[in-house]
């Protein structure tokens, strides 16, 4: 579904990316893992076309797009939540969502139910302000308006982080349900114990470079616990 070949890119003359390489399965879980300043953010915005790349290729379906923007490989079949709970502040929950539905490819009204019946919590809130929202249910807010575009692969950038408890729980269990419903993750996550509980493949970054890659079930071992030691 998506490969990623030989990927570099930066900011200015600060290179980031050093020939990045990872596949994405359909209907499988990749989880990009590192520490802190090793490019998982940068990968996933040079994926989007947020940034641009300096050298290598993004392949979605078997057609390049390494040049396109952002909203052309949305409507392409890629679905970006970005760090940071984005939402519209000003617009209501139902507001937020229906902007989404306006840019979309399909324009399907059933898609905001949709989205809404992955996180129940925030069908009581449809009317209140995104911006008087917790941050966990940005977060969910933030999914949901992805959701609606119908992705066929959904590019999650901590979506965990700064999220109390209870709400990761449940952005944890959503992920499970989309990823078991059919639907392609790639997933940059701090935790390795829900990396290890959600993800079919990993990808550890350091200093810009894939330093290791395999299945879930070596998540467990030494080598990925050195390699991700602060």
């Amino acid at each position: 579904m998506l490969r990623v070949r030989e990927l570099c890119a930066g900011y200015g003359r600060a290179r980031v990316l050093f020939g990045v390489s990872l596949e994405v399965a359909p209907g499988s879980l990749v989880c990009v893992m590192g520490r802190n300043g090793v490019g998982k953010t940068t990968l996933l915005n040079t994926i989007m076309g947020v940034l641009p790349a300096t050298g290598g290729e993004v392949v979605f379906d078997g057609q390049e797009i390494t040049r396109l923007a952002p909203h052309e490989r949305v409507r392409r079949g890629l679905g970006y939540v970005p760090q940071g709970h984005e939402t519209f502040p000003q617009l209501s929950v139902m507001g937020n969502l229906l902007v989404t539905l306006e840019a979309s490819p399909h324009r399907d009204p059933a898609a905001v139910e949709e989205a809404l019946e992955v996180f129940p919590r925030l069908k009581p809130l449809v009317k209140k302000r995104a911006g008087f929202l917790s941050g966990g249910q940005q977060q969910q807010l933030a999914i949901a308006r992805a959701l609606v575009t119908r992705p066929r692969l959904l590019v999650l950038d901590e979506p965990t982080e700064g999220v109390q408890p209870s709400i990761v729980q449940e952005i944890e269990e959503a992920v499970e349900r989309l990823h078991a419903g059919g639907l392609a993750v790639l997933l940059v996550e701090q935790y390795l114990d829900l990396a290890v509980r959600l993800a079919d493949r990993f990808v550890i970054l350091d200093a810009g470079r894939v330093v290791h890659a395999g299945e879930a079930a070596e998540l467990g071992g030494e080598e990925v616990h050195r390699l991700l030691a602060v």
